[in-house]
């Protein structure tokens, strides 16, 4: 690669160092400080090597990695979006896309094209790679909050509904992982961390 390559690369890696600042919901797991995305993407690269082999499907670990390690990097421009928020999409939003843009467009044209490929085939979640990647996105926080007397879920009242619809991504990327993941909301219930909603008043 020539000189220009490198100041565009270290331009880059100079950016992304800013993926420290953005703080998420989630807090660290027994703990009280929140997490920021750095935290977060290294946590999710660290859990796929390590459940690999929990994938229902044949993977490349490479790819893997690069996508949780990159698919937050757009949070630097768009902001950490909670994952329950009623308002605002937390995927596929035009910021986002933006950010994308501009972000890994600072780098050379071919990785820049390589890294755009990349978050988007995560965002999109139809590959065995994405779908495996986005098991760990959703697994990381779950463990989290069952950590932290339901975290986020206690503080934003969150029902169970909302979190086992978001949660159940988990079983596309992994049968093992979601049985586990599924047993721990069910757990979380009955410790009275995590609430349903209350059925219908059936009398007249």
């Amino acid at each position: 690669m020539d000189t220009d390559d490198l100041l565009k690369q270290v331009a880059f890696i100079k950016e992304i160092d800013k993926l420290k600042y953005i703080q998420r919901r989630t807090k660290l797991i027994n703990s009280d400080r929140h997490e920021n995305d750095a935290e977060h993407s290294w946590h999710l690269a660290m859990m796929a090597l390590v459940l690999a082999g929990h994938s229902d499907k044949p993977v490349d670990m490479l790819k893997v990695v690069k996508m949780v390690l990159i698919h937050d990097l757009v949070e630097i421009d768009a902001g950490d979006t909670f994952i329950y928020d009623t308002v605002k999409n937390h995927t596929n939003t035009d910021e986002e896309l933006l950010a994308a843009k501009r972000i890994f467009g600072m780098l050379p044209q071919a990785q820049a094209e390589d890294f755009i490929a990349v978050w988007e085939e995560f965002e999109e979640g139809i590959t065995d790679e994405a779908r495996f990647a986005r098991a760990m996105d959703r697994f990381e926080p779950l463990l989290q909050n069952s950590s932290n007397n339901g975290g986020t879920w206690a503080e934003f009242d969150v029902k169970y509904e909302q979190v086992y619809a978001k949660k159940s991504a988990i079983k596309h990327g992994s049968a093992a992982i979601w049985a586990y993941a599924e047993n721990l909301l069910n757990e979380s219930v009955e410790k009275g961390i995590l609430r349903k909603e209350t059925p219908p008043d059936k009398t007249v």
